[in-house]
């Protein structure tokens, strides 16, 4: 079941620039207590797997948008230094939240940014070849973007994408640059889920809070899924991307709460 997870997520990932972690958030909470996680740390499991998984998932993604020319590469140099630090201090303060809150934060967070992308639009009208957002406002927007991304377990994708589009970036290369941003943000959060969980908390097989056979079994199939959805986002318009994304969003919101 966790390479099927890795083919869905492989394919979000390349087609909508979230390295699959909301939908591998929404099938992990199902999934996991079957194969002997606690209940009580269930969320926590779902959340530090899915942004393991997301290492490779997004350097997949990266990998297959940057050879159409859809990453840029000046807007993520400025934005990682502060998306590592907001992903390892965002999953410290997330290992310290109950479950049943985190179950919450994900949920009315995906509905949130559903909105906001079913209704907002580029700021200055359409958008432009041209535009590389870079400078400081940038590192503190990836601060901001890696913390929120670890309390919800996602590569950040449903960020960045809104704001590099806001900026005036053409969506698919605003999913493309989010794929390369995405595999920081899951470096730094990841660890921090493995080295600040309680000692014991998960059954064998497990290294902190990142259940191993989920999150191996999840990036090995979503590397072959990923190319796969860089080549339908780059054959979807960007309006029609935007509803998409929407969509998803709220399904997957959904799928939490129901658990």
């Amino acid at each position: 079941m966790f390479p099927l997870l890795g083919v869905a997520a492989g394919v979000m990932a390349g087609l909508l620039g979230i390295g699959g972690g909301l939908v591998l958030i929404g099938a992990l909470v199902w999934l996991l207590p079957a194969h002997g996680i606690p209940a009580d740390a269930v969320m926590h499991t779902a959340l530090a797997s899915s942004l393991a998984s997301i290492i490779l998932t997004g350097a997949s993604s990266a990998r297959a948008h940057n050879a159409r020319g859809s990453v840029l590469w000046p807007t993520v140099a400025w934005m990682v230094p502060g998306l590592l630090l907001g992903g390892w201090l965002g999953s410290w303060f997330a290992v310290a939240v109950r479950g049943e809150v985190l179950r919450w934060c994900v949920a009315l967070y995906c509905f949130v940014v559903a909105a906001q992308m079913a209704f907002g639009g580029p700021r200055g009208g359409a958008a432009q070849d041209a535009v590389v957002p870079t400078g400081w406002p940038m590192a503190a927007a990836g601060g901001g973007i890696g913390a929120v991304s670890a309390v919800v377990g996602i590569g950040g994708g449903s960020m960045t994408v809104p704001l590099l589009v806001w900026r005036g970036v053409q969506p698919v290369r605003a999913v493309g640059t989010s794929s390369a941003c995405g595999v920081f943000i899951a470096i730094a959060s990841a660890a921090g889920y493995a080295v600040h969980a309680p000692e014991g908390a998960l059954p064998a097989h497990a290294v902190g809070y990142v259940y191993l056979p989920a999150a191996i079994g999840i990036a090995l199939a979503s590397v072959l899924a990923a190319p796969l959805g860089t080549r339908l986002a780059h054959a979807i318009s960007g309006t029609a991307l935007k509803r998409v994304f929407a969509l998803f969003m709220v399904l997957v919101g959904i799928s939490v709460l129901a658990r």
